[in-house]
This record gives C-alpha cells, structure tokens and sequence, in this order.
C-alpha cells in the first residue's frame, strides 16, 4: 500500500488488535442499570407493609420525635404545646432513651426561615442526629 503500512489486519494476519471490545463495557452499564432499578424501588417503597400481632404486655417504642412550629410561633412536640425548654428537656430526655432517635420537623409556610432552623439548633444541641422535614404530599 502506497504511503506506509496499515496496522489493521484481517482476521487471519497476526498484526495489533486495535478494535475497541464494547462488549464488557455494555455487560458493566447493564449490571449498574439492574442495581439502580433495584435501589430505586427500594427507595420509593422503603417498608413492607404488614399488619403486626396485638399484645397485651407490649410496650410503646418512639423512634420519631415530632417537632412543630405553628403559624402563630407555638412549639409543638409530639402534637403537645410546650416552651422552648419544656421540649429541650423533652428531646434530651427522648435521646436518652433511644439515641438514633429521628427528628421530623415540620413548620408551617408562614414560620420565618430562622425560626425553623433554630428548632433544628434546638435538636442538634439536645442530641438529635437524625432528621426529616415534614412535607404534604402536593396533589
């Protein structure tokens, strides 16, 4: 061939191979595919719904710490009115008992931006490591 040798050859010659395999490459993104398909309905339905057994000698276990702040300013824990330190004695008092203790902290749309972060303050000071917002699901 004029003007230099080609280093691709037929299938028969022994030159470089200089094709790009894909084939691994699909075989990867299908299987990260399969995972994320996986994850995502997990996710999504994240509890199997099961209708659990009465006991008589069963006690209450909080593993939710509800936290609220109405329109008008009201502190709210576990759907209860309190002062700032009747709920900081509440939460430490709830993060005692049960150290992963979560948070869901909800406040109202008219509530200033700084009062919902200083209950999240509140939390965080008094032990609280896990939280949630609490949302309406919109229609």
């Amino acid at each position: 061939m004029a003007g230099g040798a080609s280093t691709y050859q037929d299938e028969g010659g022994d030159g470089p191979i200089v094709d790009i395999n894909v084939t691994p490459l699909v075989d990867i993104v299908l299987v990260l595919l399969i995972i994320f398909m996986v994850t995502a309905s997990l996710i999504v339905n994240p509890g199997i719904k099961a209708e659990l057994p009465k006991a008589a000698s069963g006690e209450e276990i909080r593993t939710t710490l509800a936290l609220t702040i109405t329109k008008d300013g009201r502190l709210h824990v576990n759907g209860e009115p309190r002062t700032e330190e009747e709920a900081k004695a509440l939460i430490r008092t709830a993060v005692r008992a049960n150290p992963d203790i979560q948070a869901i902290i909800a406040a109202d749309k008219a509530v200033a931006h700084g009062d919902w972060v200083h209950l999240v303050d509140i939390a965080k000071l008094s032990g609280v490591r896990k939280f949630a917002v609490g949302t309406e699901q919109s229609k």
